[in-house]
């Protein structure tokens, strides 16, 4: 079945809208302008539709769900901040509005790997990078 094209426009509408919000709130997160992490139904009230609504309607445009662009980008966000040695994983996490276990068990569940590892790694790569640039 066909989507008409006038649906297929608000939907596309409806999908950029919501990715906009999400990195609004991020921002607003990491910035520590907010301290509580939006959920689904809080981005469907800000773009005035129900949430049933929104997640079919991402589910159609995109083939995903919400919660994987959300958790997609606090992963980059997380991902990004590991690479600052110098802030600590707790700080992170709770700068993400996560305990400390929570995100360690979030992080894990998407990378495979724990906060720590996924820093360790990140570091022990650029170690190896200016070796080789040393030595060659």
């Amino acid at each position: 079945m066909k989507i008409p094209a006038h649906i297929s426009l608000r939907a596309q509408e409806i999908t950029a809208d919501f990715l906009t919000e999400i990195d609004k709130h991020l921002l607003d997160i990491v910035e520590e302008r907010v301290t509580e992490m939006f959920e689904i139904r809080d981005f469907a009230e800000i773009l005035h539709i129900h949430p049933r609504h929104l997640t079919d309607t991402i589910k159609l445009t995109t083939g995903n769900p919400p919660c994987y662009y959300f958790e997609e980008k606090i992963l980059n966000i997380a991902k990004a901040m590991l690479l600052q040695h110098e802030v600590p994983i707790k700080s992170i996490a709770m700068s993400l509005t996560y305990d400390p276990s929570n995100f360690t068990k979030f992080f894990k569940r998407f990378t495979g790997q724990t906060p720590k590892e996924y820093r360790m790694m990140a570091f022990s790569t650029k170690d190896t990078e200016k070796t080789v640039l040393i030595t060659i």
